[in-house]
């Protein structure tokens, strides 16, 4: 249930549906060359150092403190445009049950953004025991449950007949992927099967996890595919693929499926539970990687005004300047021609920020093999050192080919000014990756919580 919490989410259905029965191939390859080497690297790495801090401490012991503060700032900062991008989801949704022309209206996506945010994040200051129960609510009500619907409908539409939009023939079977412009949406699926990294932490704690670990992520992997792959196809048969929303469509198809079958009163239950399902990941989201990064503090790598926890043990300040930076990420929507192609911008950048996180953990996995083979490790990627270096480098390659694909503008979609877009994610990937820098660059050591002023000439800043 924690894999498939991480993983699956109905917002990602419409980014590949234009691509019909080709779809599931998409999703597969993606699976192959990301989805599990992601996962085998975090188990194996999980279960060799399984200290508090999950890629911070991996990456930390593989190439020294500086990199692993990167990587778990990369972890963290990538949800700030990720958080506007799965909100305007969840607004445009929402705008389907009250006037379903809100859903390209700016202002209210930007005012439903920010409500939304900072009431989570309000949210969050209480303690994970009081958030944990809604977000586990979510998945179950307002994913998993909404995304078999969609399925079921979708077969009973095919059995009974009716009008097709698109083609089920061999020659559909696999996207024309020739061009660059027809893969550009492979980077939202990079997102769609990020964060196995936070679930591996828990692969000591299994019984057999030699086994059982890689078994559990081949069945959530499966049903993650399943549900994505003939979720998309759900979505091609009812919506000419020139007119697929990235952020609207889901809610378009469950209008046309349940309007078929005479069943439109349904319509407003499925769309609040899908609404829940939304900011139900958003809330585990929000306070997750806050706390990752939370834990770089025990080294003396975040400044003090960012250590300080409430009466609830929640790190209020980080999750009140992670507001502000989502903030100011939400008025992309302002700049960009339409809420799709803002719902793209924002993914975009959040996962290229995410896949530096991942080539750093890929590498760091076979740096490890190196530097420290005498740690024990509950499950090790098979065939020694091939294996790793198989499996390692197949994730560095396809992370850094999605990373570099992101900056390709869809062509299906349109994106406004190019210098604005090819701007806003080159400089906003800069000054993501400038801020750590200056943090560790000009960390003291007062800021290592064993600091003492009385005795600080034998205090160790790199500890």
């Amino acid at each position: 249930m924690l894999n498939l919490s991480v993983m699956t989410s109905l917002r990602n259905l419409p980014i590949v549906s234009e691509y019909g029965f080709g779809s599931p191939f998409l999703y597969l390859l993606v699976a192959l060359i990301f989805l599990f080497p992601a996962a085998l690297v975090s188990a194996e790495l999980a279960t060799g150092w399984t200290r508090t801090g999950g890629v911070y401490i991996w990456v930390r012991e593989a190439f020294g403190p500086g990199w692993g503060f990167f990587a778990v700032w990369m972890q963290w900062i990538h949800n700030v445009t990720w958080f506007p991008a799965i909100l305007s989801f969840s607004a445009t949704t929402l705008a389907y049950l009250i006037n379903p022309a809100l859903a390209e209206n700016k202002f209210y996506l930007i005012a439903f953004i920010l409500c939304g945010f900072w009431g989570f994040t309000f949210f969050n200051y209480f303690g994970l025991k009081t958030s944990s129960w809604f977000s586990a609510i979510g998945v179950m009500a307002g994913t998993i449950i909404p995304g078999f619907l969609l399925i079921l409908l979708g077969i009973v539409w095919v059995a009974q007949g009716a009008p097709l939009q698109i083609e089920f023939s061999a020659g559909a079977l696999i996207p024309p992927i020739g061009d660059i412009q027809n893969i550009v949406f492979l980077t939202g699926l990079f997102l769609a099967f990020g964060g196995l990294e936070v679930s591996a932490v828990h692969a000591r704690e299994v019984k057999d996890p030699q086994k059982t670990f890689p078994r559990a992520i081949v069945i959530a992997a499966g049903v993650s595919l399943l549900l994505y792959a003939v979720g998309a196809l759900a979505i091609a048969i009812m919506i000419p693929k020139e007119k697929i929303s990235l952020v609207a469509g889901l809610m378009e198809a469950f209008s046309l499926f349940l309007g078929h079958f005479h069943l439109s009163w349904l319509l407003i239950p499925i769309g609040l539970m899908i609404v829940l399902g939304a900011v139900g990941e958003l809330n585990a989201w929000i306070i997750g990687p806050v706390r990752a990064l939370h834990a770089t503090s025990k080294h003396g790598d975040l400044p003090p005004i960012f250590q300080k926890l409430n009466k609830h043990g929640m790190p209020a300040h980080l999750l009140f300047f992670q507001g502000i930076i989502v903030s100011i990420s939400t008025f992309v929507f302002l700049f960009m021609p339409s809420a799709s192609s803002a719902f793209w911008i924002l993914s975009a950048m959040s996962v290229q920020l995410y896949l530096l996180m991942y080539i750093m953990m890929f590498l760091a996995a076979i740096k490890l093999r190196y530097s420290h083979p005498d740690v024990v490790r509950t499950y090790r990627i098979p065939y020694h050192m091939p294996g790793i270096w198989l499996v390692g480098s197949i994730g560095v390659l396809s992370s850094a080919f999605a990373f570099i694909v992101g900056f390709i503008p869809p062509s299906q979609l349109k994106v406004g000014s190019l210098v604005f877009y090819e701007c806003f994610l080159m400089i906003g990937i800069f000054l993501m990756a400038l801020i750590p820098y200056l943090i560790y660059r000009f960390r003291d050591p007062s800021w290592h919580p064993e600091f003492e002023e009385t005795d600080n000439s034998s205090e160790n800043p790199h500890s």
